[in-house]
């Protein structure tokens, strides 16, 4: 069986609403969709690598060739999961963990997306502290670590919420205006009392 050869297949997240996994082609494809029909306002870039800003049928595409090309390149030692989210059978959005070196760094960054029609219910907080449950309780990590710009209050008030502390900020470029990004950290110990306790199977 395929789960043989690459396990990955086989890994569930799972909290009170949700569930976390990679997708099969057609969820892959419904993913791809959600992503199309927008994100976020179009007055407001959240990612660094913009790459929202572009017809709805690129942007299909390109969560479609993201999600095959992080697969295509895992390695123990560099390693990007992304793992779409299902509320009620249904895709939400996705929710992503990599690291690079995590023997000797013991430390994960995280990054997601939900769809606009998901967004203000709690959802992001929830995959998030499934991921990081993940990372410290069965990746054996001591930080995770967070960004977003000033203008995602949303992404910023989840990292809060989980416990994640300042860890300075950083200066881009995006879409030819200036961005301030701030950086935020988690510890295992600072997230003793994080919301949720996912299960994982």
């Amino acid at each position: 069986m395929l789960v043989d050869h690459f396990p990955l297949l086989g890994l569930r997240l799972t909290t009170p609403r949700l569930e976390l996994r990679l997708p099969s082609p057609e969820e892959l494809g419904a993913l791809a969709d959600l992503a199309a029909r927008g994100l976020h306002d179009s007055d407001v870039m959240p990612f660094v690598v913009p790459w929202t800003d572009q017809p709805a049928a690129k942007v299909a595409l390109s969560v479609v060739q993201h999600h095959w090309r992080q697969l295509s390149s895992w390695a123990v030692h560099d390693w990007s999961l992304n793992l779409t989210v299902f509320k009620a059978g249904a895709v939400v959005g996705q929710q992503s963990i990599r690291a690079r070196d995590l023997v000797i760094t013991r430390e994960v960054q995280t990054g997601s997306w939900l769809g606009q029609r998901f967004q203000g219910q709690g959802v992001g907080t929830e995959m998030r502290a499934a991921v990081l449950h993940l990372a410290f309780a069965g990746l054996d990590a001591l930080e995770a670590v967070s960004a977003a710009f000033e203008h995602n209050v949303a992404s910023r008030a989840v990292s809060r919420k989980l416990g994640y502390q300042p860890d300075g900020v950083q200066r881009h470029a995006v879409g030819g205006r200036l961005s301030i990004e701030h950086r935020l950290r988690l510890t295992r110990a600072g997230m003793g009392a994080a919301p949720h306790r996912p299960g994982r199977h």
